[in-house]
């Protein structure tokens, strides 16, 4: 890498955003792990400086604006001006349309697309002053539909066409927008949603394996591995796109 670069990556808790994390200390960049709760932050920061990593836990709730802004000024003082973001902190609140609240449709809209819009739009500043920025965003295979979802499907589809027009509007800055859209992830909110069906995880992940082309569920550091290649400088030509990373082709 030309410069070492900060990154901040949302939930970056646990998950797939501590994954990301892992993988972008190990490319050699300063992390920003950021979640709702600093204090949860603690273990990935603790792993990443270990191995040798510079990582600072950040708290912050993505859908407040000004603690957003609070965040991303604290990112710029203590690790440096972040260039490269992630948008992955995410919820579910899981129900059939005639069942759901409209607590439920606001809390999930809110954390996904006022999220990603929010830190995108603080981050953003520094990616057109360095002129160099990348931006993830975590969509999902739900974006194509999923029964009990229409709240979280509805959100990763936004997030696909506010990836796109991020890609339009920032690319004369040399910043790129990509979204992946991880199939089955092997994660704690997979875990909970086997519990919310009612099936022990394991079968849960058998059965889903047998639909997947590849036969096996994914893992956190599959999606940190595309991560890797789109915030890259090689990946510079790449915007605008959504990458189903799903064992297997999805529409």
């Amino acid at each position: 890498m030309a410069q070492q670069r900060t990154a901040i990556i949302t939930g970056a808790a646990r998950g797939i955003g501590a994954a990301v994390a892992r993988r972008f200390a190990q490319d050699g960049m300063q992390v920003a792990v950021l979640d709702l709760d600093e204090a949860a932050c603690k273990g990935t920061v603790e792993e990443i400086q270990r191995a040798g990593g510079e990582a600072l836990a950040v708290g912050a709730d993505v859908a407040d604006e000004s603690s957003v802004a609070a965040a991303v000024e604290r990112v710029a003082q203590e690790l440096g001006a972040p260039t490269v973001l992630v948008n992955n902190a995410g919820i579910t609140r899981d129900n059939l349309l005639f069942k759901m609240s409209v607590a439920d449709w606001d809390a999930v809209m809110g954390v996904h697309l006022r999220g990603a819009f929010l830190m995108s739009r603080a981050a953003q500043k520094h990616m057109v002053e360095a002129e160099f920025g990348r931006i993830v965003n975590l969509s999902s295979v739900s974006a194509l539909g999923n029964r009990g979802q229409v709240n979280y499907s509805a959100a990763k589809a936004g997030m696909q066409g506010f990836t796109k027009t991020l890609a339009i509007e920032l690319g004369r800055w040399n910043v790129t927008a990509n979204a992946i859209a991880p199939g089955f992830i092997e994660t704690e909110m997979t875990a909970q949603t086997a519990e919310r069906v009612g099936v022990p995880f394991e079968q849960f992940k058998e059965m889903a394996a047998k639909q997947i082309p590849v036969a096996r569920v994914g893992q956190p550091e599959d999606i940190a591995h595309t991560a890797s290649f789109l915030v890259s400088e090689g990946a510079g030509f790449v915007s605008g796109q959504v990458i189903y990373v799903a064992g297997g082709p999805r529409d």
